[in-house]
């Protein structure tokens, strides 16, 4: 006679309970972490302020600003299951055309952003109807060259700088009297614009969109027996991460006065996989914890040697080994687990 199994004897309804407040746990771990990141950034601004260090205020608007392209390679790659090799040329052409918009338009923080996001847009379906036909090691490869493809273009464009770039880039105007080259002011602009494509991205995640993208990455060819086209989600989210790629790479300019084919380069692609990678692949907080950390530390490295290349590479093998879910992956069970104990605690006083 077979003995009943344990979820057998909870009673009805039991089961998907525990699942519900697992998710409600889970949900609060990354609640918290992304509390602590955004909380620990305007500490660190207000620490640089203070002590009136406004190199290490801009290295950290850098790092938002590549986190904010880090998040467009991890909706593709840890929630759609494409890995986007080619992902730098979006962030450089909305760093071109927001140079080009502050040159010639009158120096307006809002239409440079406003016209890399639609540019942005324009170039994500171009790119997508070509890339997203592929999967695979082909879609990686597809992305790759067509970034190497555009950026060579722009490379030999003499109206573009050709390979010096355009220099001389203006600040720009964000509101009457405040404009980019207030070292803090723009840190608090560009870390509200990352928490907003953060915000943006969880609330997708959360939506049966969201959930379609997550069926498509775990089994693509049974999504179409749901009554799904998974083809035009893939687009959907390939446009998606192209206009979150260039809204961030609008921000590089405003910050460092200038623009060159090199933000198109696959070391800026490859950069923004490891951080996602090192963060934590699909955790959308991961990859801005990745940059914020991989950023300090090529800075401080690179005082010290100029091969700090070989420190990045070192430390991404050993987490690939150690952890391949990334510190966000690890970090997110510990934490539930501590939250789960404290729960206990409170419950076992009442």
């Amino acid at each position: 006679m077979s003995t009943p199994s344990s979820s057998s004897t909870l009673p009805p309804g039991a089961e998907a309970l525990g699942l519900t407040r697992s998710v409600k746990r889970r949900r609060s771990a990354a609640t918290w972490l992304t509390g602590l990141f955004f909380a620990g950034a305007l500490l660190f601004a207000a620490a640089a302020l203070a002590l009136g260090d406004v190199f290490y205020l801009r290295l950290a608007t850098e790092a938002l600003i590549f986190g904010g392209l880090a998040l467009s390679v991890d909706l593709l790659l840890g929630r759609v299951g494409l890995l986007p090799l080619g992902q730098a040329l979006f962030f450089g052409l909305g760093a071109y055309v927001s140079s080009l918009v502050l040159m010639n338009g009158g120096g307006s923080f809002w239409l440079a952003l406003g016209g890399a996001l639609a540019f942005s847009a324009m170039a994500g379906l171009i790119g997508g109807l070509i890339a997203i036909r592929a999967k695979g090691v082909y879609f990686a490869l597809i992305s790759f060259g067509l970034a190497q493809v555009i950026s060579k273009v722009v490379y030999n464009t003499r109206e573009l700088g050709a390979s010096d770039g355009l220099i001389g880039v203006p600040s720009a105007t964000i509101a009457a009297g405040f404009d980019s080259s207030a070292p803090a002011g723009f840190f608090l602009v560009v870390l509200a614009f990352i928490g907003a494509v953060y915000l943006g991205l969880r609330y997708l995640m959360d939506t049966p969109a969201g959930r379609r993208l997550d069926a498509i990455r775990t089994n693509e060819s049974r999504v179409p027996f749901l009554g799904v086209d998974p083809w035009r989600y893939k687009l959907g989210a390939f446009v998606a991460a192209a206009c979150i790629a260039g809204g961030s790479g609008a921000l590089y300019p405003m910050l460092r006065g200038f623009v060159s084919p090199e933000l198109m380069f696959f070391q800026v692609s490859g950069n923004a996989v490891i951080n996602v990678i090192v963060g934590g692949t699909g955790t959308l907080i991961g990859p801005l914890y990745g940059s914020a950390i991989l950023t300090g530390l090529r800075s401080v490295v690179g005082s010290f040697t100029t091969h700090h290349h070989i420190v990045i590479g070192v430390l991404f093998v050993l987490v690939v080994i150690v952890m391949p879910r990334g510190l966000i992956g690890y970090a997110t069970p510990a934490l539930q687990r501590w939250l789960d104990a404290r729960s206990s605690r409170q419950e076992g006083r009442k």
